[in-house]
């Protein structure tokens, strides 16, 4: 019985061309259309080689999202809920909690509002 020869999927050559695409600003999609392999591929060779830097989501506003428990845990914190309270809350749309916790940090308390 003969052994197989193992392919090689990436030679030296490739690798550190591949890396050396992507640390000068190269998208991955082009460096795949460049050696011919898919952008999957890239990724994950890149991600071995320990280079590839995952890209962070941000909104439309082009700030990290905030997730809508931390909205509610904030309002729950103001106003001294119990778990129980904030988790009820954790219900409400995003956008809600958002405008509550605004209105919120923008009020004066009771005490010195005469």
């Amino acid at each position: 019985m003969t052994a197989k020869a193992k392919t090689v999927n990436y030679t030296p050559e490739m690798t550190e061309k591949v890396k050396a695409e992507y640390l000068a600003g190269t998208a991955t999609e082009k460096i795949a259309e460049m050696i011919g392999k898919t952008t999957r591929s890239v990724i994950a060779k890149l991600t071995k080689e320990g280079v590839y830097k995952a890209k962070e989501y941000v909104s439309k506003t082009g700030e990290k999202p905030v997730k809508k428990d931390a909205h509610a845990d904030a309002i729950g914190a103001v106003l001294k809920m119990t778990e129980a309270e904030i988790e009820s809350l954790t219900k409400a749309n995003k956008t809600a909690l958002v405008k509550i916790f605004t209105a919120l940090a923008n009020s004066k308390p009771l005490d010195s509002a005469e």
